[in-house]
């Protein structure tokens, strides 16, 4: 070739490098974002790489071919969180809670490795951050909700300190662990914010954890321990929350009703909580260890956008998963508004319902199955027992076993800590399991 052509080729290439933003990715790699310059464009697009969205792209890749589906989901790991409530007793590690994000894609699936910038559900795009705008026919939103460390003063510079853990996060989940370890004697506090949270049985399950683990090392007789919690119950199903006042009550446990954490003085170890029924009342507890659940709200992209109802979650048709307002616009999981309980069980119910609502959109059809709004809370009460809390929309037991599931169970916290996450790697996920009552689906497996 002449030295022409050598010089034209090379400035070519400098033109398409300059046109295309950094993303810190090589472009060759396997499931990486192609350059920005060109528009992109899928039959069926997902954002979200969760639980909800890994498995909403499993099922639509058998639906429609995986060149048809592209997922948006910047980080390289993925995690089964329903398991952070063991690695904060130590009851497993966290390492065995994460597995690489590539392992869980589906494979031909289109990985975009970068955050949601913006949501135009009027032109059917969405920008990503690294300036890639995708087009889509159809558009599934498994973004999860936002947490809130921030919110609560002196919080974030807090759990730079010993005593103060929260499950709710991979980067302190261990500190939980670590803070239980070390208590010597004094007050073990535990909270439940004052917003929608994911998993509402979590703050108080670390509480009993705790509580056994203090037992089992002589330790609870000089410990005092304290669920402060921001809702006028104990637990939203009666069935279920008469049981654990009575285990409240057997173990000595101190449960104060309608109290908000407001503020943390690590150096003092303080907490100061309001009093949702009397405005302007607080009190300050000491601690010797902290767990916080902290406030949680929507995903600030939605609650951006026009697919939010008035609170910033996506405005969803409870029954078909279907917008209100976009009908090529899905969504499953905690970034909903679906009145019910936000956990991995409810988007396992979910998913079935929703590819059930697609298979009939894409036909033009009227979706013919409606979501219950089954949802689960495996409640740990010790190392080795669970209450299976099963429910509806309406807050009626749904339950799969023919026991009584408001006692506890040595069976049920095997199913919870051995036989679920097993289900949720290579079933779940790879959109094979799910539907109304995955926890029944188990059981008539077992009946087999």
């Amino acid at each position: 070739r002449s030295q022409r052509g050598d010089l034209n080729l090379k400035m070519t290439a400098l033109r398409r490098l300059r046109q295309c933003p950094s993303t810190g990715i090589l472009i060759s790699q396997l499931h990486t974002s192609s350059c920005a310059s060109a528009k992109q464009h899928y039959k069926m697009l997902v954002l979200g790489g969760g639980s909800g969205g890994i498995t909403m792209s499993a099922r639509m890749k058998r639906m429609m071919g995986a060149e048809n589906v592209a997922i948006v989901e910047p980080s390289e790991m993925h995690y089964y969180q329903p398991i952070w409530t063991l690695v904060g007793a130590g009851a497993k590690s966290v390492a065995s809670s994460g597995r690489p994000t590539a392992s869980v894609m589906p494979s031909g699936v289109k990985w975009v490795k970068s955050k949601v910038q913006e949501i135009n559900p009027d032109t059917n795009t969405v920008r990503t951050d690294d300036g890639t705008e995708i087009s889509y026919e159809y558009l599934i939103v498994g973004l999860g909700l936002q947490l809130h460390y921030e919110k609560i003063k002196g919080l974030p510079e807090g759990l730079e300190h010993p005593k103060i853990g929260s499950n709710y996060s991979v980067q302190t989940v261990e500190k939980t662990w670590k803070a239980l370890q070390n208590f010597k004697e004094g007050n073990a506090v535990f909270t439940f914010p004052n917003t929608p949270v994911k998993c509402p049985g979590a703050p108080q399950k670390i509480m009993y954890l705790s509580d056994a683990f203090l037992r089992k090392t002589g330790k609870r007789n000089k410990a005092k321990v304290i669920y402060n919690t921001s809702l006028p119950v104990l637990f939203g199903v009666k069935k279920y929350a008469d049981s654990l006042w009575d285990i409240v009550k057997r173990r000595d446990l101190q449960v104060n009703l309608r109290q908000n954490l407001i503020e943390v003085r690590a150096d003092k170890q303080e907490a100061v909580f309001e009093n949702l029924d009397k405005p302007g009342e607080t009190k300050v507890f000491e601690y010797e260890m902290l767990h916080v659940a902290p406030p949680m709200g929507p995903h600030l992209v939605i609650k951006g956008s026009p697919l939010a109802d008035e609170a910033g979650w996506l405005d969803l048709n409870k029954d078909t998963l279907q917008h209100n307002k976009y009908p090529n616009v899905f969504g499953i999981g905690d970034c909903t508004n679906l009145p019910t309980a936000k956990t991995a069980a409810a988007v396992a119910a979910q998913s079935a319902i929703l590819n059930r609502t697609i298979s009939k959109v894409l036909k033009n059809e009227k979706p013919d199955k409606k979501y219950d709004g089954y949802t689960s809370c495996p409640l740990v009460t010790s190392y080795n027992t669970v209450i299976l809390a099963e429910f509806d929309y309406n807050g009626q037991p749904l339950e799969t076993f023919p026991i009584n599931q408001a006692k506890e169970r040595r069976l049920m916290y095997h199913m919870k800590a051995d036989v679920m996450p097993h289900l949720y790697w290579h079933g779940l996920l790879r959109g094979l399991w799910g539907g109304p009552g995955p926890y029944r689906k188990v059981f008539h497996l077992g009946m087999k």
